[in-house]
């Protein structure tokens, strides 16, 4: 009896999608994007977008400064290894600085739609539980 129970939850996992981040493509992640959480231990960035309409380029506002950098890799692989940045000051300086620190350390987005009004978060996630979480941006 209980191989029976294990053949059957077996076929029943074979029916569900093998690959659940199938909606993950460059037209689902083509929009503006903000942060709303993320692994490090110090505060929340303020003003962190990223916008990703160009598959091969994200551009966002951080604390201080724009910032731009190319995407790499296939998806689900996700790198920026280089972001640059505007050189303004800024009271939120140091938490810019972390948070372009955690961009290049990005290897791996995710989105994940839950039925939430808020839309699709987008997971961005790293070595170390480096994990960065975006929500669509509002006007």
């Amino acid at each position: 009896m209980p191989r029976l129970i294990l053949a059957a939850l077996l076929a029943l996992a074979a029916c569900s999608p093998s690959d659940p981040g199938a909606d993950l493509t460059p037209e689902a992640l083509g929009r503006d994007w903000r942060l709303v959480a993320w692994s490090d231990p110090g505060p929340l960035p303020p003003r962190a977008t990223m916008d990703l309409r160009d598959p091969a380029r994200a551009v966002g506002q951080a604390p201080c400064n724009r910032w731009f950098g190319a995407v790499e890799g296939p998806l689900p692989a996700f790198r920026i290894p280089m972001a640059g940045a505007t050189r303004m000051a800024c009271p939120d300086l140091e938490a810019e600085t972390r948070f372009l620190a955690a961009l290049s350390q990005v290897e791996r987005a995710a989105l994940d739609s839950p039925a939430q009004a808020e839309g699709p978060r987008l997971i961005l996630t790293g070595q170390q539980g480096l994990r960065l979480e975006f929500l669509p941006q509002t006007p």
